[in-house]
Formats: structure tokens, C-alpha cells, sequence
């Protein structure tokens, strides 16, 4: 959570955080990021996600790491992974849209008016069944195609960008196109260039970079370009709506209690029932994701019950002492009633 996202929260109520527990989320150390930190990944062509995933394990010198959207082995681009207790969050990303540049071939030569034609029945929402090899169960589903561009075209060769839903097979689309044109078309080369937020813009790492900076840090214990390449899983986050609690309502949390209103400090102002959310601490650092029960009006006039349902534990428990005891009402209570 950024301090500008911090200064736009409906402020519940005010407390003060102590330092002697948590960490500021922008002020970890290499060690701290290696447990709750991110790294947007440039997956070259050749391995699996899997093998990728198990290289970085071995780079980092770290047990548990995950990735967001699983990339093809001949795709390239961007693999936003999570390290130790971030992999908990990487679940927020497929709620935003992909980015795909892919290069195909038409297996006959349409005018360029044809061929846009063709394109533009492709956008918006699409009937699709996924390709006898995937990963998912083989039933025909829809997904949303928000832009497809025409970049270039080069007699059979086309290069289209893709802006579309998570889960959406790019090669399944050069199919369906090519079955509407009649003679066909294949994909020949993809590479994503967006996962939600972030971009080929948002400083991509590769295997080499991050190999050489983590031998720089471990050898020479200068972590002046490791801390440049692992960022605060919190950035993750960022288009998500915003919770802040109390310190002592953090452990409790972290051992599976529900955030009631008493451990609220701020909520982002817009928020509203069935929203997902990220829970921090004073200091910025994501302790869960949950759902909101109540809007945020609701909330501020609350004084008692539960305001939101826990759906995933980042931050490890201990984290923070224990404090909180009371066990709250199920139900929101005014000081009207």
C-alpha cells in the first residue's frame, strides 16, 4: 500500500503503530523481501513455468516461491512471481486483464479490410474451448477480448496485440480466426507484455540479471541491485481496495480471527459490500485479503461485529504480539441501537 493510497482512506478511527514490531513495507531487507517479496520475471522461451519457478528457487537459495498465470514453454514475458509468504498474494493478479504480442500465419492472403473485419468479431465477449493440450478441463466458456489490434502485416505474417481476460488461450484464438477466414492460421511466436498492473515497462528481471545480483549480494554483501529487482509484494496489491487495522488487531488475525470493527483504522471511502480487499498494518505491510460485509459508511457508524470475512493469511503469525482477546458480536452494532 502506497502513502498515497494510505492518504485517501475514510479514517475509522486513529492509533500508533510500534516500531519495535513489523517493518515498514518499503524499508525490508533483502532478507525480509526474500519472504515477502515479488519479482516480475521475463520468462524466456524454452522451459516451463514450472522449471522457471524451480531455476529462481535455486538462484534465491529459498524453499517456496510462486507464479501468477502460467506461460507456455515457447512464450516469453512477463511471470510475476512470489517469494516465501507473498506467493499468498499472487492470486490478486488474475483479476486484471493480460497483454499478448503474437506473431501468426494466415494460411491464405486477405485483404486488409477482410482481415479486420474478421478481427473485430473477435472482440469484446468470445465463446472459447481450450486446446486438447491445457492444463484446465476441455468445456467451452467465455472470455472477454478487450482490444485486438492489427500492428503489422506482412503478406501472411501478422502481428496483433491482445488485451484480454485471464485464462483466454492466444493460440486457440489464431484458430477461430483462421476457421472464419476459411483456409486457417497458426500462432508462431507470443509473448505476454502485461499482467494487470504491470507491464514490460515495470522493470522486468531475467534469470541472468537476478543470478548476478544475488551473487553480488551473498559474495560481496552489496544488495545495491537485488533490492532494485524484488519489490514489496504489497505493489501487487495497488488496485485492489484498501483496510487498515490496529496493531493489536493483527495477530489475531494472522491465527484466524475476523476483523471486526474495533481493529479498523481506515477504509477506502468508496468501498462497498462484496468488495475484495487488502488488510494492512500502519506500517503498509499486507497481513490478509478478505471481503468486505458492510460498505465503508456502514463500517465508520459501526461500533461493534464483524466487517469483513477472511479469505487468504499473508503475513506469518507472530509477526506481531498478542493482544486482542474480546470476541466481538456476529452482527454490526450502531450507536443508534
Amino acid at each position: 500500500m502506497t502513502l498515497k493510497q494510505l492518504e485517501n482512506l475514510l479514517e475509522i478511527d486513529q492509533d500508533l503503530t510500534d516500531n519495535e514490531y513489523g517493518t515498514y513495507y518499503d524499508k525490508r531487507s533483502i532478507e525480509q523481501l526474500l519472504n515477502y517479496g515479488l519479482i516480475l520475471l521475463d520468462k524466456p522461451p524454452g522451459p516451463t513455468s514450472h522449471e522457471t519457478v524451480a531455476w529462481t528457487k535455486r538462484i534465491l537459495k529459498i524453499p517456496k516461491i510462486g507464479h501468477s498465470g502460467t506461460l507456455d514453454p515457447m512464450v516469453s514475458g512477463v511471470l510475476p512471481l512470489g517469494l516465501g509468504e507473498a506467493t499468498k498474494a499472487l492470486g490478486v493478479l488474475l483479476f486484471g486483464p493480460k497483454e499478448y504480442h503474437a506473431l501468426g500465419r494466415l494460411h491464405s492472403l486477405p485483404s486488409k479490410d477482410k482481415l479486420n473485419d474478421i478481427l473485430s468479431m473477435f472482440r469484446g465477449e468470445i465463446f472459447q474451448k481450450p486446446p486438447q493440450r491445457s492444463s484446465v478441463l476441455r468445456r467451452t466458456r467465455t472470455r472477454n477480448i478487450y482490444e485486438l489490434d492489427l500492428l503489422e502485416q506482412k503478406e501472411r505474417l501478422i502481428l496483433v496485440r491482445v488485451l484480454c481476460e485471464a485464462g483466454t488461450y492466444i493460440r486457440k484464438l489464431f484458430y477461430d480466426i483462421g476457421e472464419i477466414l476459411g483456409p486457417g492460421a497458426s500462432m508462431i511466436e507470443l509473448r505476454r507484455t502485461r499482467v494487470d498492473q504491470f507491464t514490460e515497462e515495470s522493470g522486468l528481471v531475467t534469470l541472468h540479471e537476478l543470478a548476478n545480483a544475488f551473487a553480488l549480494w551473498e559474495e560481496k554483501k552489496d544488495d545495491s541491485k537485488l533490492i532494485k529487482m524484488i519489490r514489496p509484494i504489497e505493489d501487487a496489491l495497488s488496485e485492489i481496495k484498501s483496510v487498515v487495522i490496529r496493531d493489536s488487531a493483527v495477530d489475531a488475525l494472522c491465527h484466524g480471527a475476523q476483523l471486526a470493527i474495533p481493529g479498523i483504522l481506515q477504509v477506502s471511502p468508496d468501498l462497498k459490500k462484496g468488495d475484495f480487499v487488502g488488510v494492512y498494518t500502519l506500517k503498509g505491510e499486507a497481513v490478509a485479503l478478505a471481503e468486505s460485509l458492510y460498505s465503508a459508511h456502514e463500517i465508520k457508524d459501526g461500533t461493534k461485529g464483524y466487517a469483513f470475512q477472511t479469505k487468504r493469511i499473508i503475513m506469518a503469525p507472530g509477526t506481531y504480539p498478542k493482544r486482542w482477546h474480546s470476541k466481538p458480536n456476529q452482527q454490526i452494532k450502531t450507536e443508534s441501537e
